[in-house]
């Protein structure tokens, strides 16, 4: 009988230090646990290590193995995030065969907990204080892959930033990379030309691949932070010489970037900035204690915001700065969230950012990486909290063909970023193989861990390194419900499997690194288990979004006849004909169930058949004049104002609050730019004062920001509904009609009610909103039995507070 050395390595690789009293445990002894070294490894960023002689007995038997260890928020923590291969298995642990003895090293297993800075081009501790270079790509079937840096002009000029298909835009010689046993190409440790990182700060570089077939294809850093250029030209492979700014991200040239630290001022003149500071001087003045960050889901208020749509007036893309100036907008309004459409980089420079093609790097046009950090600052300063989307269910493959699209070899099987059945041979079209999921592009290889730690990564350093507050995940649906094959749409069952696998481990890693992150879903399945903890067989998400309110408050064409309220577009038409005030209830009962409520969302903005702004929906697109206008307000009032009384996490689309009714369609979202400042002070000044106060009373009110409610009433003649909102003492009564009159003295009856003194503490048709002042003029009213008398003004809400509780 021996023993065979094995070495076991945990890698976090990522720079925050946050884990305690690391331990292994192992299936060759499930009794015990052996303490672990914690060192700093070459990627400066904690390591775990162990040697631990096993049984040569067991040479040949898969054995498992994971590490548990501390938080500050939680002990003996199962730190293995990510599942095993099985598409049907949720069980977490890393597996090898016992090798037999040989040489003079111990076997090593490894796992890495991110690969934030193991892939891409990362500082490297190993010649003493001074980082040096590595740069390392997964590139699997490649025969040879080189590093090769592209040109840059002077600033006097800004030429180059692009490296054609020929070559020409690189300069230097290429560097010679080495794969290791997990398909991942590194340059040489010991290469003199990489011994000073800082020599390569805001170099432009690429990768160089000889793909399996032999054909030679130049190829982006997928772990690139940052990708130059700013415009929209895409020459295809063409030897370019224009200026940089004039590219389109996406396909140019990958850049260095220092992530240990930030620009000392939001922007300069020139690119590459040339004054930085360090990160923890960066963020030391983060917070202010008088202005405290909502903790829970249940507590934001979010405005969903689209920087590109800011800036009017500009004749450019909006970008980070316009951000920076919109903050005061912001506080004005009360907002304690923003919800960020993507700024990953994205195609283009127009758009709403879904075709996220480098999930690292921030959108060039926007500022990049740096601005993006002045932002968040910035929020949390004023007590906003930011949730950021982030698209994991598709590709953009019309950007992505120097990054995901055919990396390193030209054979569909191959495609390694892309989920794909079979073999070609099998369809009759060869791109049959690949899987459509009612996303914008082909859905990713899930089975690949790989691929699913591009994801995460993607998402710890957005918490991170950039301190966003939560991500808000799109189409999640399409990720573990809706996969099925391009040639003939059957089900594929296995990529749903490992669609729940990536987001379980999405969920997981997030809430190692930092326990209060908030995890939005927009999930459109209804499965209970997207809501559920992890632990419990969940998904993980804190909340999700529930587009069926929208459908039954609001309403647009594509909507399916009599099974959608579809009340604002319905009272719309200005006749009295009854509305499905009962159907709209449900959706409002359900609204507690863990859910994100919106009476518009970029989607029904942008995407729906027929959407328009919500005003302009209240009339059906009639003129918006005289008493016409007054009629589309009140029931804009009506619409947010059900919305942010609902029990769900409320949230709304930028403009809204001024009443604003150009389009903004996903590809033209220049020409639906908002003039917030003329539409304050103009015809939206009374819009704004209502959601400011709206907002103001969700905030204020315990029972509003509980998912508590019961609705007691609806009438679809009287296009009545009212419902009760509670915490402990605090309860909330809350009536609200679309009548195109006042309903007057009308009576509730309902036993919740009892005997209690109610008393008028809102009504939405105050003379201030733009209303006529119809309501209970702040009276308090008794009910006597359950039975309420009051008034409710036209296409409005009255909202009452109980002010002694029932005997």
């Amino acid at each position: 009988m021996g023993a065979i050395p094995v070495r076991f390595v945990y890698l976090t690789s990522i720079a925050a230090d946050i884990f305690r009293d690391p331990r292994l445990h192992g299936s060759w002894a499930p009794s015990t646990t052996t303490p672990m070294q914690v060192t700093t490894g070459e990627d400066g960023c904690p390591v775990f290590e162990v040697t631990v002689d096993i049984d040569d007995s067991l040479v040949g038997a898969e054995l498992r193995w994971g590490v548990i260890l501390d938080a500050p928020w939680r002990t003996n923590l199962w730190a293995i995030a990510t599942e095993v291969g099985d598409g049907g298995s949720a069980d977490l642990c890393r597996s090898f065969r016992l090798q037999p003895p040989g040489g003079c090293a111990p076997q090593d297993e490894r796992y890495y907990l991110t690969h934030c800075r193991r892939l891409g081009v990362q500082k490297r501790f190993w010649r003493g204080a001074a980082p040096a270079a590595q740069f390392s790509v997964w590139a699997p079937n490649a025969r040879l892959v080189e590093l090769v840096f592209g040109k840059f002009g002077r600033r006097s000029d800004e030429r180059g930033g692009y490296i054609a298909d020929d070559g020409s835009g690189s300069e230097g010689p290429a560097l010679p990379m080495t794969r290791d046993r997990e398909g991942v190409w590194h340059t040489d440790p010991s290469a003199p030309e990489l011994a000073d990182f800082r020599r390569f700060d805001h170099r432009l570089y690429m990768f160089r691949i000889t793909k399996d077939d032999g054909q030679v294809a130049y190829r982006t850093d997928l772990y690139s932070r940052c990708q130059v250029g700013k415009g929209r030209v895409n020459p295809e492979g063409r030897p370019y010489t224009g200026h940089f700014t004039e590219l389109d991200g996406s396909v140019s040239c990958s850049v260095v970037i220092d992530p240990d630290t930030v620009t000392r001022r939001f922007s300069e003149p020139d690119w590459p900035e040339s004054e930085f500071m360090p990160v923890e001087e960066f963020w030391r003045d983060e917070y202010d204690r008088s202005r405290p960050l909502p903790m829970r889901v249940e507590d934001l208020v979010l405005y969903e915001l689209h920087v590109g749509s800011l800036g009017f007036g500009e004749g450019r893309p909006g970008n980070f700065g316009d951000a920076l100036a919109f903050l005061d907008h912001l506080v004005d309004l009360g907002v304690n969230a923003i919800e960020l459409l993507p700024v990953a980089q994205f195609e283009g420079d127009e758009g709403w950012g879904y075709g996220t093609s480098h999930y690292l790097a921030m959108e060039f046009t926007a500022g990049g990486r740096d601005q993006l950090k002045y932002l968040v600052k910035a929020c949390h300063q004023r007590g906003i909290a930011v949730i950021l989307d982030v698209v994991y269910n598709h590709y953009k493959q019309e950007r992505a063909d120097r990054a995901e699209w055919m990396y390193d070899a030209n054979a569909h099987d191959r495609n390694i970023y892309y989920w794909y059945e079979g073999s070609p041979r099998d369809y009759l079209d060869p791109m049959g193989g690949y899987i459509d999921n009612d996303s914008t592009g082909y859905a990713p290889r899930y089975d690949e861990e790989m691929v699913r730690k591009l994801f995460i990564s993607s998402a710890v350093s957005l918490v991170t390194e950039f301190h966003v507050d939560g991500l808000r995940v799109d189409q999640t649906t399409s990720m573990h419900a809706y996969n099925r094959l391009h040639a003939d749409g059957r089900p594929v069952g296995r990529a749903n499997q490992f669609g729940q696998k990536v987001l379980r481990e999405l969920s997981r890693t997030l809430r190692m690194v930092n326990p209060d992150v908030i995890l939005i879903a927009e999930d459109h399945s209804e499965w209970y288990q997207v809501t559920e903890d992890v632990e419990q067989g969940g998904l993980g998400f804190d909340a999700a979004w529930y587009a069926q309110f929208y459908h039954h408050l609001v309403g647009d064409e594509a909507d399916r006849g009599v099974q959608d309220a579809r009340l604002i577009m319905a009272s719309g038409y200005g006749d009295d004909r009854p509305l499905a005030m009962d159907y709209f209830a449900g959706a409002l009962a359900y609204s507690g169930h863990k859910k994100v409520v919106y009476h518009e969302s970029h989607d029904e903005a942008g995407n729906a058949r027929g959407t328009h702004r919500t005003l302009v929906t209240a009339v059906n697109g009639a003129p918006l004049v005289g008493e016409t206008r007054r009629f589309a307000e009140a029931r804009c009032r009506f619409a947010f104002g059900l919305t942010m009384l609902s029990a769900g996490t409320p949230m709304f689309l930028m403009g809204e609050e001024v009443g604003a009714t150009r389009d903004l369609l996903y590809n033209r979202v220049a020409e639906g730019k908002v003039d917030f400042a003329g539409e304050r002070a103009g015809a939206g000044a009374r819009m704004f004062f209502y959601y400011r106060d709206m907002i103001k009373l969700r905030l204020e009110r315990k029972a509003l920001r509980s998912r508590e409610i019961e609705i007691l009433s609806t009438d679809r003649e009287r296009r009545l509904v009212s419902f009760l909102r509670w915490h402990g003492p605090d309860a909330l009564l809350v009536v609200a009609t679309l009548s195109n009159r006042p309903l007057r003295d009308i009576v509730l009856d309902h036993p919740r009610l009892g005997d209690a003194d109610w008393k008028e503490i809102f009504s939405s048709d105050a003379a201030f909103y733009g209303g006529d002042g119809v309501g209970n003029h702040g009276s308090t009213l008794r009910s006597e039995r359950g039975r309420l008398r009051l008034t409710v003004p036209a296409n409005g809400i009255v909202v009452f507070v109980r002010a002694s509780a029932p005997p």
